[in-house]
C-alpha cells in the first residue's frame, strides 16, 4: 500500500500544472533574471591601465631609478600606467580635459597633481610612495657599500644595487578559489529559497490526506491504512519532485548560465537536498496543524519562509549578524539561516565543522517537524465525515 500511495501521489503532483510551474519554471526564470542582472557587474569592475603624464624634465631624465621604475610599470600586458611624456603646460591641459588621472613632477622628490579623488588616483599615490621608499633604500644601500669599499668602484656598486632592487619581483601565492565571486551568493540564495519553497508541494499533497480538506481525505480517513505510511509515502513523492526540481536548476545554472560552483559542488548539492527535506517537513507540519484553506496554509508557509530568510540575512547580511549577536538561538532553529550559513561556510572556508553542524541541525529540525506532523495526524478527530 505504501508503494501504491507513493505512485498515486506522484501522479497527482505532476497533474497540478500551477504547482509544477512554480516548482520547476519559477526558479529557472529567477536564475535567468539573476544572470541578466549580475553577469556584467564584475566584468565592468575589473582593473585596466589608466593614463597619467610625467613632466619630461631634466630631473626625471637624469634619475635612472625613476626612469626604470616608471618604464617597467608602463610595459607589458599587465601594465599599470599609460604614460604621456609632456611639458608641464601640456600636462595641465590634459588634466583639465580629464584625459589623464594626474601627472608627476620630479625634483628631489615627486609631486602629484590630480583634480579629484578616486580609485585610480589612490593607486597612483600608492605607487609613487612605494617607488620613493625604494629610492631611499637604494640610496641607503649605496652609501653603506661605498663606506665599506672606501669609495672604490663607485659605478659598479651603484649599478649592482640598482639591479637587485629594481629587478626584484614579488612572488605571490594565490589561494583564492577559482570561483570566488560575490555574485555567487545570489545563486546560493536562489538554491536556498527553492529548497524551502518545496514546502508548498508538501502542503498540497498532505491536504489530500486530511478529511477536512476534501472528499479524498474523507475516504482516506476511514481506511485502515496507518497514518504514518500515508504521510511518509506522500512525503517521499514530494521529495522526489523536489530532487528533480533541484537537479534541473543545477543543470540550468551550470550549463546554460555557466555558474562555476568550484570544488564544493557535491557539498552544495548535499546541503540543498537536506535543506529541501527540511522545507518539505515544514510544509507537512503547517498542513497538519493549521485548520484553514490550502491558500491560507500556503500563505503562512511563504510568510514563515520569507521571515526566516530575512533573519538569515538573505535580504542583507547585516541582519544575520544582528541575530547571531543578540539572539543566536533563533537562527539555530531557523532552516533558512542554517542553509545560508552552510553556503557561507562552503563559500569562504570549504568543508569544515560548522558546515557539518548546519547539516545536523537541519536533520534535527526535519525530524522534529515529522514527529509533530505524525502526532498531529493521529490526534485528528471529526464529529462527522
Amino acid at each position: 500500500m505504501f508503494f501504491h500511495n507513493f505512485l498515486y501521489s506522484l501522479k497527482v503532483l505532476f497533474r497540478n500544472k500551477p504547482l509544477m510551474f512554480w516548482s520547476f519554471a519559477f526558479p529557472i526564470v529567477l536564475g535567468l533574471l539573476f544572470n541578466l542582472a549580475f553577469k556584467d557587474i564584475e566584468k565592468n569592475e575589473s582593473f585596466s591601465s589608466f593614463d597619467i603624464a610625467i613632466v619630461n624634465s631634466e630631473e626625471y631624465l637624469n634619475n635612472p631609478i625613476y626612469k626604470e621604475a616608471y618604464t617597467s610599470l608602463s610595459e607589458g600586458d599587465d601594465k599599470l600606467f599609460d604614460i604621456n611624456y609632456v611639458s608641464k603646460e601640456e600636462a595641465d591641459v590634459l588634466l583639465e580635459d580629464k584625459e589623464i588621472v594626474g601627472y608627476l613632477e620630479f625634483s628631489e622628490s615627486v609631486s602629484i597633481t590630480i583634480n579629484q579623488n578616486g580609485i585610480n588616483e589612490t593607486i597612483l599615490k600608492f605607487v609613487v610612495d612605494e617607488i620613493e621608499s625604494n629610492k631611499e633604500m637604494i640610496n641607503s644601500l649605496i652609501q653603506k657599500r661605498l663606506e665599506n669599499n672606501k669609495y672604490s668602484e663607485i659605478e659598479l656598486i651603484i649599478g649592482e644595487i640598482k639591479s637587485k632592487v629594481l629587478n626584484t619581483s614579488v612572488s605571490l601565492k594565490d589561494q583564492t578559489k577559482d570561483n570566488i565571486s560575490y555574485t555567487m551568493i545570489e545563486y546560493y540564495t536562489l538554491i536556498a529559497m527553492t529548497a524551502l519553497y518545496g514546502g508548498t508541494i508538501a502542503i498540497y499533497i498532505t491536504n489530500l490526506k486530511l478529511a477536512n480538506m476534501g472528499s479524498i481525505g474523507k475516504r482516506t480517513a476511514v481506511t485502515a491504512i496507518k497514518k504514518s505510511s500515508l504521510l511518509l509515502s506522500s512525503l517521499l513523492a514530494s521529495y522526489l519532485i523536489q530532487i528533480l526540481e533541484l537537479a534541473l536548476l543545477f543543470l540550468f545554472t551550470i550549463f546554460v548560465l555557466s555558474v562555476d560552483y568550484g570544488n564544493n559542488l557535491l557539498y552544495i548539492i548535499i546541503l540543498a537536498l537536506i535543506g529541501s527535506f527540511a522545507g518539505l517537513t515544514l510544509g507537512v507540519a503547517i498542513a497538519t496543524l493549521i485548520r484553514a484553506s490550502e491558500n491560507t496554509k500556503t500563505g503562512i508557509l511563504i510568510a514563515v519562509t520569507m521571515f526566516g530568510c530575512f533573519l538569515s540575512g538573505m535580504m542583507g547580511i547585516t541582519m544575520k549578524y544582528v541575530v547571531d549577536t543578540y539572539a543566536p538561538l533563533v537562527n539555530l532553529v531557523n532552516p533558512a539561516a542554517l542553509i545560508t550559513d552552510g553556503f557561507y561556510n562552503l563559500y569562504y572556508y570549504g568543508l569544515n565543522d560548522n558546515f557539518i553542524l548546519d547539516l545536523i541541525l537541519l536533520l534535527v529540525f526535519s525530524a522534529v517537524m515529522l514527529l509533530i506532523s505524525y502526532r498531529g495526524l493521529r490526534r485528528q478527530k471529526y464529529d462527522s465525515i
